[in-house]
């Protein structure tokens, strides 16, 4: 027997190559002729690891997802994948892009503003670094690069890949053809979420349908683009709206559903769910809302006859990736939504709770009902599907993600098939958070390393935390502490060490920006009092020079912020280098188009200084910064 499956291995893999080397040109396989696949890219959002009944470990969730569960069957389970980043717009850049959040310095949703700190100066004791607002208008987006291989690429739903959902770039503006935006169903209720259910009137743009669903736009959009364009081969994002806030059903029946099945009263107060763990019933049947609406996609890609392939359905020839842009949203809006654990925390942070996520990929060659502990990355989707497409990767394109197509289709359980950029079995991954929890973190093997931003004079944050998620001595990864409750920072300074430092060379090489002190914080803060100041300001034609005094602390870093469109409702401020000179100046040249400009200065300690100083992003209300900056004149 050892000797025949030996033989067959052998067989296999020239096969293998024979069908590698023809689909590079031809699209042929054994089968027959096979036309170009197609792909699906389903991105839902704030969907928790926890939030799919599929994913049930410990304690069962109470939400229904039948068709999710009966998609996870035909093709691969992931147990350890994760998004780029635990918000949603670095997230969604990645994945379109290829690149990683902290290269990209698109690491939080909105962006492109000034440092501030957010709602109080005297309280803050560290504040954001710039990030952008979006990804660059040229970027080479995994839809452009399709687009040109004669893919009809189309987008539905949400976007948030720029400083507002509808400021530029748009999709079309990156490589789809054909963009809606309709959020159907999750338009907000009127006056509130325990009115304006969905009825069977004929009239009612929520109608309820034969199984008792509102209608949803969205979810039609994406059917009515592959109705449309299933003559070629098509790329479709399918970015759902489903299960953001606002959390509500427009469907009574799931909500009285859940009540019923969660032992929770129905619900008199509109504004409030405080009742803890998965027990929100507006969440669960939009949980439910969603699996439903993808499974109408799923549904009919399974029944829909291929044109270009008689014979056969359009799933049989169909890459459909399914994931989540970041864990799932705990609380919101004065909601308790959802409950990740055993996984600490949720969306925006950097712990596991707000970064591993849902993810089940089907299409031709992958085996069905596989289940994998394979740790992957949203940034593999890129490279992935040019693989499976037999797309080369374009010229001086770089991409952070990782080929997963070898393992899709050879052995989706074995993780030496995943290899990194030195053609080496990758063991490594990093997260990039100057925001809010203020992390960066760093996944070698079965641990989890944490450096924390905020932790000086708080004495609720170490600098340094340590994680045994699991161990995988014998080849299986048995759980060991998924739940980040044991710190071994300190009963393992080597490996503390080691790891500190290996996250702070691929941030270093990825040029990502930290977070910053605060100078005006009022409590104690070590060198508060050294930080420099900014004197005065000249401008000769484009070079401007600011005059500044070191108060005991070295100036390290100057940035200038500027905007090219001050005071647009969609103003977009970026950052470039300035020169620190030895004579206590800064110098720089105003990029071309200048509107207004600030500088940014960053002291040996970490302290962060503006001239002119900007309000709290909370204050702006309807102002925009250009109001309190330096005007180009």
């Amino acid at each position: 027997m050892k000797i025949i499956h030996e033989i067959q291995l052998v067989v296999a893999c020239s096969l293998s190559v024979l069908v590698h080397a023809q689909k590079k040109t031809s699209y042929k396989d054994l089968k027959g002729d096979r036309p170009e696949p197609n792909v699906v890219l389903l991105l839902t959002d704030d969907l928790g690891w926890q939030d799919v009944k599929v994913y049930d470990i410990d304690e069962p969730s109470p939400f229904e997802t039948p068709n999710l569960d009966a998609f996870a069957k035909k093709g691969v389970q992931f147990w350890q994948a994760y998004s780029p980043a635990p918000t949603c717009a670095p997230s969604r850049c990645a994945i379109m892009s290829g690149t990683h959040p902290a290269r990209a310095q698109k690491t939080h949703v909105v962006g492109g503003a000034p440092p501030t700190v957010y709602a109080n100066k005297n309280t803050q004791r560290i504040m954001d670094p710039w990030y952008s607002g979006r990804m660059p208008a040229n970027e080479l987006t995994l839809a452009r690069v399709l687009q040109q291989k004669g893919y009809k690429t189309g987008h539905t739903g949400k976007w948030h890949m720029a400083i507002n959902h509808f400021a530029f770039p748009q999709p079309t503006d990156q490589g789809f053809d054909v963009s809606t935006a309709d959020r159907g169903a999750t338009s907000p209720q009127k006056p509130n979420r325990l009115t304006d259910f969905a009825t069977t009137d004929a009239s009612d743009p929520y109608r309820l349908d034969e199984n008792g669903f509102p209608y949803h736009q969205n979810s039609q959009d994406a059917l009515k683009f592959l109705k449309e364009n299933k003559q070629d081969p098509f790329f479709l994002y399918y970015a759902t709206f489903l299960v953001h806030a606002p959390i509500h059903t427009r469907s009574k029946a799931l909500l009285e559903k859940y009540c019923k099945k969660m032992g929770v009263p129905y619900p008199t107060d509109p504004n409030h769910w405080d009742v803890k763990g998965q027990n929100n019933p507006y969440y669960a049947a939009m949980v439910e809302m969603l699996d439903y609406y993808v499974g109408q996609v799923f549904t009919y890609l399974e029944t829909t006859d291929d044109p270009r392939w008689p014979g056969h359905k359009l799933s049989e020839n169909t890459y459909i990736i399914f994931t989540s842009d970041n864990g799932g949203m705990e609380n919101a809006h004065g909601d308790i939504v959802t409950d990740n654990y055993p996984l600490d925390k949720g969306k925006i942070n950097a712990k596991e709770g707000g970064t591993r996520v849902p993810l089940l990929i089907s299409g031709p060659g992958i085996k069905k009902g596989i289940q994998s502990d394979v740790v992957v990355n949203g940034l593999d989707f890129y490279p992935t599907i040019l693989s499976l497409l037999s797309i080369d990767k374009p010229k001086d394109k770089h991409l952070d993600g990782d080929d997963l197509s070898t393992l899709l289709l050879k052995d989706p359980t074995d993780a030496k098939l995943v290899l990194d950029k030195n053609g080496k079995e990758r063991n490594t991954m990093m997260w990039h958070f100057p925001h809010a929890s203020y992390q960066s973190t760093l996944r070698v093997g079965d641990y989890k390393f944490i450096r924390n931003y905020d932790y000086k004079n708080n004495s609720k944050t170490p600098e340094f935390e340590l994680f045994k998620l699991y161990d995988s001595n014998n080849g299986v990864a048995k759980r060991v502490d998924i739940e980040e409750a044991n710190n071994l920072a300190t009963s393992d300074p080597k490996r503390t060490k080691e790891m500190n430092t290996k996250l702070t060379s691929i941030l270093t090489e990825m040029k990502a920006s930290y977070p910053s002190y605060n100078p005006n914080y009022k409590s104690d803060m070590e060198h508060k009092e050294t930080v420099p100041t900014v004197l005065s300001e000249s401008k000769n034609k484009n070079q401007v020079t600011f005059n500044y005094k070191e108060n005991g602390a070295k100036v390290v870093k100057a940035n200038l912020i500027y905007t090219t469109n001050g005071g647009h409702r969609y103003e977009e401020w970026f950052k470039v280098d300035a020169t620190i000179n030895s004579n206590s100046t800064v110098t720089v040249t105003l990029p071309k188009g200048t509107t207004h400009y600030i500088i940014n200065l960053i002291d040996e300690h970490n302290f962060l200084v503006s001239y002119p100083e900007m309000p709290t992003k909370k204050s702006l209300k309807k102002d925009n910064y250009s109001k309190f900056a330096i005007v180009s004149k």
